[in-house]
């Protein structure tokens, strides 16, 4: 079994994710900035048996404006577990990410010996109207460091709303597709399925999850990383 060692999670606060369902802008967030905070010492996994999952991810996997095992990724360890899969979780998600940030971190998150990395990135990108070509370009390398450490990679599909214009919010879900596909990876098609653009299911700000809606959001990812997990070597 690998070693487990402390994680850091970087302090940074801002905008994340928009769903991708058509209607007005989002709702405002509060303002991005770079992801150069001190960092500290984030909780240890919950169990110390079976493989070690690191979600890379922004605030929509640090679960912005809940407690943190009310965030997917804890929840998605917990039903593992319950299931006879017992995993180790590390919920590296840092609001305000972007992949350029993603990118910059990966090398100490690999550092830690992770059997699988699920990669949630893309959206803060989009929101500031980045490039798609540098957003596709970032995540590539991402995805190519990660299975070049021999970390298979679970890839989390992003949307952006159609006010963003037809042709970029197309291209930006079209490019998670993309990479999947030629790099040969798992993808949840849309992390935010059957939340985005149901206001029941998301904070006032109208961006981020309810409890409830993370627990949707852990449905989404479940059987994907299930996939993945069911490929490691015994």
């Amino acid at each position: 079994m690998r070693p487990v060692y402390p994680i850091l999670a970087l302090l940074a606060s801002g905008l994340l994710l928009a769903a991708g369902c058509g209607g007005g802008p989002p709702a405002p967030a509060d303002a991005a900035v770079e992801t150069g905070a001190p960092p500290r010492e984030a909780p240890a996994p919950e169990d110390t048996r079976g493989p070690l999952v690191v979600f890379l991810g922004d605030s929509l996997t640090a679960g912005l404006g809940l407690s943190e095992d009310q965030a997917f990724p804890a929840l998605l360890g917990r039903r593992l577990r319950e299931a006879g899969t017992p995993v180790r979780v590390v919920n590296a998600g840092v609001s305000g990410d972007t992949t350029t940030g993603g990118l910059s971190r990966l090398p100490w998150l690999l550092q830690q010996n992770p059997d699988v990395l699920v990669v949630g990135l893309g959206a803060n990108d989009a929101l500031r109207g980045q490039s798609l070509d540098a957003i596709e370009d970032n995540l590539r390398a991402i995805v190519e460091r990660g299975t070049a450490a021999g970390v298979p990679v679970l890839l989390l599909g992003m949307r952006v709303p159609t006010n963003y214009g037809p042709d970029y919010a197309e291209g930006f879900a079209t490019l998670y597709r993309r990479l999947a596909k030629s790099l040969g990876v798992e993808l949840v098609p849309f992390l935010l399925d059957g939340v985005g653009g149901h206001p029941q299911l998301n904070q006032p700000d109208g961006i981020h999850p309810t409890a409830r809606g993370q627990e949707i959001v852990a449905d989404n990812v479940l059987p994907h990383l299930k996939r993945v997990l069911a490929k490691l070597p015994r």
